[in-house]
């Protein structure tokens, strides 16, 4: 029989192009794999791995903060005082004590958990036992199933209770370290506030807080009863879900107040901060953030106000100017560095009478005063066309410790955070699901990415000049893009951002350890409040093998 040349390269051909087609879906998914899962799931509004909200039948049924339990982890300290038997929810009359009277089914005398209140106390107890050095390490919106799906998408391993695996910081034991879970419910929800007069109008808002364990669940791990439950809309029992700006204060000042309240009880009375305390004893004090220097979270870490979104006013304690609050300014902070840079506005009605046009998160005149260009005490270092945004913090650096000068760092892309980073470790976002539908991906220019910088050279900057001020300091850092990604239903840039926190961990755990140790020294690493990311099906996010 006679081969036909013209027949046997068609079928060659046509086999190459079955093989092709066979491996191009797996390659494809293998570029990117997370992405895609989160772009198909926006399509199609379901996905079999997650889902955010009561909802399982939908992809997003929620796009806010939940009630649920969030994780705690200590380093250089443990939780022993504060957890098990110690818990403060196995006793009625000190549950009284912090909301001001008895939840309902609050109190459990079988309570493994405590309260984020008791997160400022640890940090109090570490300096009252010695520790010169207190790191509160914030991953804001980062609860147990956003841990566990960023562990799992980095590692593969996959674990279903517990502490975990497969991040820096739930691997770590070069330390002293510890596990526990907290609740994070506030003294209410529905507060009305006069911003220019920084009074509250109606102190016991509309609905309370507590926590619900027969419904919510004892555990971060366990299943939650009532799905209603954690958003305050159960038949069963209703209690409040945080907000940033309260649960920081919980974190900051050791108090249950209303949501939106920056460091201020739920009559809207000033209430000092830890870093205040501990500034009047001759510590240096520094705030690091990778969203808006203001936002609720580093906002609370130094400055008061009834109303989290009075942006520049908060600024303005933070860096020592006078504040509507603070007519006759506060010290200020040693190191603020975060994002905020390029967002302006003409109008802003939430910031009161008082707002100055431009600059969203601090006004121009502000900043000039503070520059030590201009006779003041900073160093000031902000993002700068066509120069890499490393090279311009680091000579800020320099500066600052030559001159014993404060430093402030100003960076930031859209929405004034800095660049997303996804879960494969570039910045090229997908798809989010915002408040009702789908919403474009940022796209960032070669600017945006060579000039801004990364969160953990904003801490290892911050440690530096920290640590040049004084051999005692208290420093907050705050991944603040975890909460921003949770609220868009991106599991993708929730991923990407829980690591880019957890990097920057690596980097402070390494500074630690290269300056002393952690015989001096204290890290908490906690979210503020959790969103409500169910993970389905673990193994989705396990990496697979290219084939």
């Amino acid at each position: 029989m006679h081969s036909i040349p013209g027949s046997r390269f068609c079928l060659s051909v046509f086999v190459f192009l079955m093989i092709l087609d066979v491996f191009r879906p797996a390659v494809a998914e293998n570029v990117d794999p997370i992405a895609k899962m989160q772009t198909d799931a926006v399509t199609s509004r379901r996905a079999d791995w997650g889902h955010w909200g009561p909802s399982p039948e939908k992809y997003s049924s929620w796009k806010t903060h939940s009630n649920r339990l969030i994780p705690v982890y200590t380093f250089g300290i443990d939780l022993d005082s504060v957890s098990g038997k110690n818990s403060l929810y196995r006793d009625a009359s000190a549950i009284e004590k912090l909301y001001g009277y008895v939840p309902e089914n609050t109190v459990n005398p079988k309570a493994e958990y405590f309260d984020q209140t008791d997160v400022y106390r640890l940090q109090t107890s570490a300096i009252e036992s010695g520790k010169k050095r207190v790191i509160l390490f914030v991953f804001d919106g980062m609860d147990w199933d956003t841990t566990r799906v960023a562990a799992i998408a980095r590692s593969g391993k996959i674990y279903h209770e517990g502490r975990g695996e497969g991040l820096h910081f739930l691997d770590y034991h070069g330390a002293k370290t510890d596990f526990g879970y907290c609740v994070t419910s506030p003294h209410n929800e529905g507060t009305s506030v006069d911003v220019n007069n920084q009074t509250v109008v109606n102190p016991d808002g509309k609905l309370r807080g507590g926590y619900d364990a027969s419904l919510g669940g004892d555990a971060p791990w366990r299943p939650v009863v009532d799905a209603d439950y954690p958003i305050g809309k159960s038949k069963k029992t209703k209690h409040a879900y945080a907000e940033s700006s309260a649960t920081a204060t919980s974190l900051t000042s050791g108090i249950k107040t209303y949501n939106d309240a920056m460091n201020v009880d739920f009559m809207g009375r000033e209430v000092l901060p830890i870093a205040r305390k501990l500034q009047d004893d001759g510590f240096a004090i520094g705030v690091v953030t990778s969203v808006p220097i203001s936002h609720a979270t580093p906002g609370c870490a130094y400055g008061n106000n009834v109303h989290r979104n009075d942006y520049q006013d908060l600024t303005r304690d933070l860096i020592g100017r006078p504040s509507v609050f603070h007519p006759g300014g506060l010290p200020g902070v040693d190191v603020l560095i975060g994002g905020g840079w390029g967002i302006d506005k003409d109008k802003d009605g939430a910031q009161g009478d008082n707002y100055v046009p431009g600059n969203k998160y601090v006004a121009a005149d502000d900043l000039s005063a503070i520059d030590v260009n201009n006779g003041g005490n900073y160093v000031v270092a902000q993002r700068t066309p066509g120069v890499a945004g490393p090279k311009v913090l680091s000579e800020a650096v320099r500066k600052a410790k030559e001159s014993d000068n404060r430093l402030f760092g100003y960076f930031g892309a859209q929405g004034g955070h800095l660049p997303y980073q996804t879960a494969d470790g570039n910045y090229d976002p997908v798809v989010s699901y915002g408040s009702s539908k789908p919403e474009k991906a940022e796209v960032y220019s070669e600017a945006d990415l060579h000039e801004n910088v990364k969160l953990d050279q904003m801490a290892i900057a911050a440690l530096d000049v920290l640590d040049s001020r004084s051999d005692r300091w208290w420093l907050m850092i705050e991944s603040g893009d975890v909460d921003w990604a949770n609220h868009s239903n991106n599991i993708d840039n929730s991923i990407g951002a829980v690591h880019s926190g957890d990097d920057a961990f690596a980097a402070v755990v390494s500074w630690i350890e290269q300056h002393g140790g952690w015989d001096e020294t204290a890290l908490i690493l906690t979210a503020d409040h959790g969103h409500y990311f169910n993970l389905d099906r673990p193994d989705a996010f396990a990496p697979k093998p290219i084939k």
